[in-house]
């Protein structure tokens, strides 16, 4: 089994990079800094305004009942993402995290497509770059991957969400390349380079 699990953690280029480390604020009396300043991030993320629940989901009683079914009302972030199929298609989902699982729900139906418990979640993997994808690495299940113009703040919450319930401080791995399964059987390398106008996103099968 623990053979098993090693084959499935991610692979990174050069040495892996050790845990980061959350800043209490930057030189000038800022917001946090989140990564430690290891990933580059743009302007106008540094001065967003963090306020977790981007879907009033508490005003919506479709989602609410998802939630209630499961005994798990407490939001710590919602908010609209981009997931990546096993094939490469993009599909929106609506994500919500609460203090003990994520929930990915389709906007139109509302209905819940897949539900991972915090305690299955391993780490999560992000490129050192200004891009909008990471990770979620869950050694019992598939992985995901997602994008999300709140990458950091989600991020950041489910890492503070895992150590106020457990006293484990979720990994969070900077590379700007690594793996992850994108099914049951097909594992994916994502790598990240800057480009002219932007990050160029690449797609590997193993």
């Amino acid at each position: 089994m623990d053979r098993l699990k090693d084959q499935r953690r991610p692979r990174y280029d050069g040495e892996e990079p050790p845990p980061p480390e959350f800043d209490d604020g930057d030189e000038e009396g800022g917001t946090p800094g989140p990564f430690a300043g290891g990933k580059i991030r743009r302007k106008a993320s540094r001065y967003r305004e963090h306020r977790g629940d981007y879907l009033h989901v508490s005003t919506r009683p479709g989602l609410m009942r998802i939630l209630e079914k499961q005994g798990d009302t407490s939001i710590r972030f919602a908010d609209k993402v981009l997931k990546f199929t096993g094939t490469g298609k993009m599909k929106r989902r609506i994500f919500i995290l609460t203090d003990f699982a994520i929930y990915l729900i389709d906007p139109e139906s509302e209905a819940m497509t897949r539900r991972i418990g915090l305690a299955a979640v391993e780490k999560v993997c992000l490129s050192k770059l200004s891009d909008n994808f990471f990770a979620v690495i869950i050694p019992t299940e598939y992985d995901l991957l997602m994008a999300s113009t709140r990458k950091t703040e989600l991020v950041q919450v489910m890492v503070d969400v895992t150590k106020s319930a457990s006293d484990y401080e979720l990994e969070v791995l900077l590379s700007n390349r690594f793996e992850y399964n994108a099914s049951a059987s097909l594992v994916k390398e994502v790598s990240f380079e800057e480009a002219e106008g932007g990050i160029k996103t690449s797609f590997k099968w193993k």
